[in-house]
């Protein structure tokens, strides 16, 4: 006998001990993380996306505007064994609501920053921000299993992931239409003053929502795989976590693909940060092209990432797929720099889309891999190492495509980043694409359902 029953307008399944629910408020939660990933990822790139104006107004190198986005990179693999620790012991709603909190901090402490003299100030609200941003970072993967359904898991993963994505591509174009591009640095000041002023309006009511509503987990689990890891897992101990963390650091398949994951969104990360810089050595007083530049690039990225998910959900073709993203970032990146050379605006335009659309597109298809590679390891603890990864390649290719930029140009520096990306082309192919431990955990699950139903009678069903 099978019970259905409908709540709210999502399906109940109940049976063998178990009770399926989604629930609506997942999106309501999603949204919330969404905002706040946004807001701290907007922050990583919004200085860089106006170097030449910060330059002039602090009267800073253009290397020192750099580590404002450089500090991200840099301050993760200091903290991700601590957020995962705090995201496994006392889960969701405890990173969520100090990832907020300190997001908050760091974008407020900026308010005291808005003087000529004071761009040590803005640098230590960076480094808050990106102490907040490993607690941030860590939790997609984690929020997507915990409340949503297994059909959902890789688009609601890719939207968490989008979040950053939604800030950084606002980072680009925002910026540069607030502080206007004039001589006067009492004008590009007040341009800075209404920015930073703004972001802390915006940030200060996510924090207060987050603060008294952003629960830990659903009553009900929204997937069989969850039900099952619920009534089996044990109480958290220190001993278990580093045993997990132990295990994960000693597992080929997915240090393989953390090293390929690493470097494709690590050479995003340099020609993101520097994209205000390279642009600029074709196209004099292209201020405004540069923002529109590196929002098409974010942009596009969202819709690649969306269009690899769905395909991915699909097939689960995960080494053939990462290898096609691989491949045709190559071809975007040589792309991108012809067209430079072209100084053709409009093929620049384009090839700067491309480059986005494929780069960004490993993220959250790598980071569905990587849970499939090891499962059942805690979801925050295996996202939190990859991401380490991308963060310290992120910071070495960052200062060297700054350095080649400056000696030998911008053609030969974006040449090592396609020799970069055909490097994690060749890494990538040695991933093991038999190994989808969680497909086989919920293939055996679905098949012991049938069996228990066909043969006694069972009331416990499967998803749909």
């Amino acid at each position: 006998m099978v019970k259905r029953e409908e709540s709210s307008g999502n399906l109940l399944e109940e049976g063998g001990g178990y009770k399926i629910k989604t629930y609506p408020k997942r999106w309501f939660i999603l949204f919330l993380y969404i905002c706040y990933n946004a807001i701290g990822s907007f922050q990583w790139i919004s200085y860089s996306s106006i170097t030449n104006l910060v330059v002039e107004y602090y009267g800073v190198s253009s290397m020192v505007v750099d580590w404002t986005s450089i500090t991200y990179n840099a301050v993760y693999p200091l903290f991700v064994v601590p957020a995962s620790y705090i995201i496994d012991k006392e889960g969701l709603r405890t990173a969520g609501v100090y990832g907020c909190i300190l997001t908050f901090i760091g974008t407020t402490l900026k308010l005291f920053s808005l003087h000529t003299d004071r761009f040590y100030i803005v640098g230590i609200g960076q480094i808050v921000l990106a102490i907040a941003n490993v607690l941030v970072a860590c939790l997609p993967s984690k929020l997507a299993a915990v409340w949503f359904s297994s059909n959902e898991i890789t688009i609601a993963c890719s939207l968490g992931v989008f979040g950053s994505q939604i800030g950084v591509a606002l980072g680009y174009i925002v910026p540069p239409i607030i502080v206007n591009n004039h001589d006067s640095p009492e004008t590009i000041g007040a341009g800075l003053h209404n920015l930073c002023w703004t972001l802390s309006m915006i940030i200060l009511p996510v924090t207060l929502v987050v603060i008294f509503y952003f629960p830990s987990q659903p009553k009900l689990p929204p997937s069989i795989t969850q039900a099952k890891i619920r009534d089996s897992k044990e109480s958290f101990t220190n001993e278990a976590f580093f045993s997990s963390l132990r295990e994960l650091c000693t597992n080929k398949p997915f240090l393989i693909l953390m090293v390929a994951y690493g470097i494709n969104i690590g050479v995003y990360s340099a020609v993101s940060t520097l994209l205000n810089q390279m642009i600029l050595q074709y196209y004099e007083d292209a201020d405004a092209d540069v923002g529109l530049m590196g929002f098409i690039m974010v942009l596009t990225g969202l819709g690649g990432a969306i269009l690899f998910s769905i395909i991915l959900d699909k097939t689960h073709k995960f080494r053939i797929i990462t290898m096609v993203i691989y491949l045709c970032s190559i071809a975007s990146m040589i792309s991108f720099m012809y067209a430079l050379e072209s100084r053709i605006k409009i093929l620049t335009y384009v090839t700067c889309a491309l480059v986005g659309l494929f780069t960004t597109a490993f993220m959250p298809v790598g980071f569905e891999y990587a849970m499939e590679l090891t499962y059942p390891a805690e979801e925050s603890t295996t996202s939190g190492l990859l991401m380490a990864m991308t963060q310290i390649l992120g910071v070495i290719f960052t200062i060297s495509l700054g350095f080649l930029n400056m000696k030998l140009g911008c053609f030969w520096a974006l040449s090592s980043q396609a020799v970069l990306l055909t490097i994690g082309a060749i890494i990538n192919f040695f991933v093991p694409s038999n190994l989808l431990l969680r497909q086989e955990a919920l293939k055996m699950l679905n098949s012991d359902m049938r069996n228990l139903d066909h043969h006694r009678s069972s009331r416990l069903v499967y998803i749909q």
